[in-house]
């Protein structure tokens, strides 16, 4: 099923003037956030947020994205308003802190996501652009049916050559990701289905609600290996990280060596991050290749 995007905002407009055209409802205030979000509070007093994107395709990518999420019944995200080409309106959340309880749910709801499925890896939410984003960057949803085939050409190597063309990484440098993928055939575990992901998962995604549920934000929503989804988690850190492991592994348990997979899941995000953000990440990178080709 797709979604159509709603009608056009012209760039011009103000987050209240986007609130309003997609909620239909009436603004009676408006708080800026940063550069990219503002809060509106409408007439009947739920507040949503007005999230402006890069990339022409980004709104639509996210909004797509969320929207196949929910789909699942399983982990919760906010509605979804409406969007046009770079805006995107969505509920605002009310955060709580995190606490273990709603961990060990997070965990549960994450296995249950991920067992809803995809239809291919690398297949885009129904309604989601082939050229979408993770982040700022451009994530192209090119489907695969061979896990490690697709993972090396459309999420490793792409990343790869763009940092090596920054000068991020440098060319004798690149040879050590270059063999983890040629490895991967042997690195990847048991081979599995495509799980629905969230393809963005670090802890700024995960907003711990105030009525104790988590809601994800932000996806690059995609059909992938779901130890990629855990393997973001880990990476930048994320509150009772055994508790949600707990409650993932009641639905659906890892399987056998998915502790010494963590590394080659995390090229995917480290190298995005390198192209991003620079050399910082691309050590890190390289220092997770390496570990990896030595195992």
């Amino acid at each position: 099923m797709t979604f159509p995007p709603g009608p056009a905002a012209p760039d011009g407009d103000g987050p209240e003037a986007v609130a309003a055209r997609f909620t239909g409802r009436t603004v009676a205030g408006v708080r800026p956030l940063s550069g990219s979000l503002a809060e509106v509070t409408l007439d009947d007093g739920r507040v949503v947020v007005v999230k402006r994107t890069e990339g022409v395709e980004a709104a639509r990518a996210e909004a797509a994205g969320l929207r196949w999420l929910a789909a699942a019944g399983t982990v919760r995200v906010p509605a979804v308003h409406g969007h046009d080409a770079r805006r995107l309106v969505v509920d605002r959340v009310a955060q709580g802190p995190p606490g273990r309880d709603a961990a060990v749910r997070f965990g549960r709801d994450l296995a249950a996501l991920h067992a809803a499925g995809a239809p291919a890896f690398g297949a885009p939410p129904p309604g989601g652009p082939v050229e979408a984003y993770i982040g700022l960057a451009p994530m192209r949803n090119v489907t695969g049916d061979d896990w490690p085939g697709w993972y090396a050409e459309h999420r490793v190597l792409p990343y790869l050559r763009r940092a090596v063309d920054d000068g991020t990484v440098r060319a004798g440098e690149a040879g050590v990701v270059e063999r983890v993928c040629e490895r991967l055939p042997e690195l990847a575990g048991p081979a599995e289905p495509p799980a629905r992901l969230h393809g963005d998962l670090w802890n700024g995604n995960v907003l711990w609600g105030a009525d104790g549920h988590v809601r994800l934000i932000d996806p690059a929503a995609h059909g992938g290996h779901r130890e990629t989804d855990l393997a973001m988690l880990a990476l930048f850190g994320c509150p009772h990280p055994d508790a949600v492991l707990d409650g993932y592994r009641q639905v659906a348990p890892l399987a056998d060596g998915w502790q010494e997979r963590v590394g080659v899941h995390q090229l995917f995000p480290l190298l995005v991050h390198a192209v991003l953000f620079g050399r910082g990440y691309a050590e890190q990178a390289l220092a997770v290749a390496r570990s990896a080709a030595a195992g």
